[in-house]
């Protein structure tokens, strides 16, 4: 694990009280954000800017910088909640599928573009498991999809998020072609409408028999785009869910941070409440 850079933008959570949350979402197709309370409720507009492509982690935080400049000024946040389109952990970019491969991994791009907002506190999760924060009941196992520019997915249990697993990148049909390919942005525009909500159908259903789930929320810009009627326990949900779920990354329960238990998780460790 890269060590930690003594000079890294904190991470601890707000002061009890404090609500401003600068909320981000980042797309393949789209960068989106908003300042939000501590509910998810927007305190500001929803802005948005086309991703720039090609992409580079310095000119992906060039353009988020610029794109919540106007939001910062409206309203102060007190803390920085993204989304990213790929493998998240603590804090730092592991895969980009939407960027490319060079130059995007082991990226701590949160904690660079929190020191160019000066040096705010920051979480970055991947963007499915933020959009699902706002649409979970918090019963059960809850499972995400979200159907853009590629499928983003997400579980939880009981509320709490699971470990991430990128299923985008599993094949789903015999000659190999991965969730992203099948049901993605570029596969609708192919195949046309009709077709790929035949692809979407036969996903939920492998996704039902997968992970058991008690409930399904399909999200993302294409989720309008479903025209066959959708099983009791699966729902859609709005686009802006992106940004809303961004409040949950500071709730210490919806996020399990096994480093704040050490005593709890170590094998030889003991748990001692405070």
């Amino acid at each position: 694990m890269p060590t930690r850079n003594k000079n890294a933008v904190k991470r601890n959570a707000p002061k009890s009280g404090s609500e401003h949350i600068l909320a981000i979402d980042v797309g393949g197709t789209g960068l989106k954000a908003a300042i939000i309370d501590a509910n998810g409720q927007m305190k500001t507009e929803r802005v948005r800017v086309a991703t720039p492509h090609p992409c580079t982690p310095d000119q992906l935080v060039d353009a988020l910088a610029q794109l919540v400049a106007p939001l910062i000024e409206q309203v102060r946040p007190v803390c920085i909640s993204i989304g990213f389109p790929g493998v998240v952990r603590n804090n730092r970019i592991l895969t980009a599928p939407h960027f490319g491969i060079e130059g995007w991994h082991d990226i701590a791009l949160a904690d660079s573009l929190a020191q160019r907002l000066g040096g705010l506190p920051v979480r970055m999760i991947n963007d499915a498991e933020m959009q699902g924060f706002a649409a979970i009941e918090g019963r059960g196992l809850e499972f995400v999809l979200t159907l853009g520019t590629g499928a983003g997915t997400a579980m939880f249990r009981d509320g709490e998020l699971m470990p991430h697993l990128e299923l985008a990148h599993h094949p789903v049909s015999k000659k190999g072609v991965a969730y992203d390919e099948y049901i993605g942005e570029a596969a609708r525009e192919q195949v046309g409408n009709k077709r790929w909500n035949r692809r979407v159908e036969k996903v939920i259903g492998i996704l039902e028999s997968l992970v058991n789930y008690d409930k399904l929320w399909i999200g993302g810009g294409n989720a309008a785009r479903i025209k066959f009627a959708l099983p009791a326990n699966v729902a859609t949900v709005s686009n802006d869910a992106g940004i809303e779920g961004g409040a949950k990354l500071w709730h210490p329960l919806s996020v399990r941070e096994t480093r704040q238990y050490p005593e709890a998780t170590e094998k030889t460790g003991r748990f001692k409440p405070k």
